[in-house]
């Protein structure tokens, strides 16, 4: 009898467990939209909102690993490998979710989860800086996508701007940012994954990235978040914060990886973030009451329709091809 859980003798994983994890991976990315209409909710800034997830969701993260006879050795990877495993949680995804929100300060819940939802494009390129690994034409598709997403959020923030708007550019410019850094995360963290465990990587990115974050923004902006006054905030902003560790950090992002372990093909799971920018617009729209403009919609067409451009890009070129052979 096989012990891998969904799977029976000799057959593999069962439908129903594919589905569960597909499943998972979806709410993963639910939680990933969802993380800028609740940074809005706790009508926080963006620099103090950082501290608070980080805070709060790396102490929630830390308390998983422990629980995990895989993961629960936090000590050798930091003596075998801390300027990598230090450097990588510290200047990479840290910086790049400080970024994120921040973004949010100047930029609106769609423009931010456009952006950001460009990050997986941007891996392909940063890998062929890195691994000399060649871009192949379906990726180029989408890479057209994610530019011309980028056009277009950069022409709203300047129309928004002429129309008399605060300028929505500074937000634009972080989040762009948070995107280029996130990839290079991915791509240079991928080693350390593969030897010390998702759960293990991403915990240190969180647990390591909250004091530095504290003291960052304590010295630049005044700010010393006191994590045991959480419950003391105005119940909507309390609910808030502990949403924004909990939901958006620790069990979103333990949903993501494991859902993405377990789907038969990982490259079409991954392309379920894609749908990050309409779950963000939808909330942001009805939720929030936000106000969507014709650009930000073709922000979102372009990126997610030039991504099912890549996914069917066999299917497509052989449809030209045989109309063409017909002619």
């Amino acid at each position: 009898m096989s012990t891998n859980p969904g799977t029976t003798a000799g057959i593999g994983p069962t439908r129903g467990f594919i589905w569960l994890a597909y499943l998972a991976a979806f709410a993963g990315v639910a939680s990933h939209a969802s993380s800028e209409f609740v940074v809005k909710l706790t009508g926080l800034m963006g620099a103090e909102v950082s501290v608070w997830r980080f805070t709060l969701g790396g102490l929630a993260l830390v308390l998983v690993a422990l629980t995990q006879k895989s993961s629960r050795d936090l000590i050798t990877p930091l003596r075998v490998d801390p300027i990598p495993v230090i450097g990588l949680s510290i200047f990479g995804m840290t910086l790049g979710q400080f970024l994120f929100h921040w973004a949010l300060d100047y930029a609106s819940v769609v423009q931010v989860a456009t952006l950001v939802t460009t990050m997986p494009i941007f891996v392909v390129f940063v890998v062929r800086i890195v691994e000399g690994t060649p871009v192949t034409g379906p990726k180029i598709v989408s890479g057209i996508g994610a530019f011309l997403g980028c056009l277009f959020l950069l022409t709203d923030g300047v129309l928004h701007k002429v129309e008399g708007g605060v300028s929505s550019l500074p937000g634009v410019f972080l989040a762009l940012g948070c995107a280029f850094i996130g990839a290079f995360y991915l791509v240079l963290v991928r080693p350390y994954i593969r030897k010390y465990g998702a759960i293990r990587m991403t915990t240190y990115t969180f647990a390591l990235g909250a004091p530095v974050l504290w003291i960052v923004v304590g010295a630049a902006w005044g700010i010393w978040v006191n994590p045991l006054t959480v419950l003391d905030r105005p119940p909507v902003q309390a609910g808030a914060l502990i949403t924004l560790g909990l939901w958006n950090t620790c069990i979103g992002f333990i949903l993501w990886l494991w859902g993405l372990g377990h789907v038969p093909d990982p490259a079409r799971g991954n392309y379920l973030f894609f749908l990050k920018p309409v779950i963000a617009a939808l909330l942001a729209y009805f939720i929030l009451g936000s106000h969507i403009t014709v650009t930000q919609i073709l922000a979102i067409v372009a990126v997610t329709g030039f991504v099912l451009g890549e996914i069917f890009y066999d299917e497509i070129r052989g449809a030209l091809g045989r109309r063409k052979a017909k002619r």
